[in-house]
């Protein structure tokens, strides 16, 4: 395998299982105790890092370099 398709692959897992994680915790405080306003200040901070996420892996693995 070239060294790119090994950053695609490893990249996209990363940012997959990353992404699974947060949004998993999101969840899990949106239905618990704090409510879904309570769980809302969270769920908005992990959309945004999630997209600061995938910008990355789309930044490093996927743009071509000039």
């Amino acid at each position: 395998m070239t060294g790119d398709r090994v950053k695609h692959i490893t990249g996209f897992i990363a940012s997959a299982i990353l992404a699974v994680f947060i949004l998993g915790l999101a969840h899990s405080i949106s239905i618990g105790f704090a409510g879904f306003w309570g769980g809302l200040p969270f769920w908005v901070i992990s959309v945004f890092v999630l997209g600061l996420v995938f910008y990355d892996y789309w930044d490093s693995a996927l743009r071509k370099s000039k």
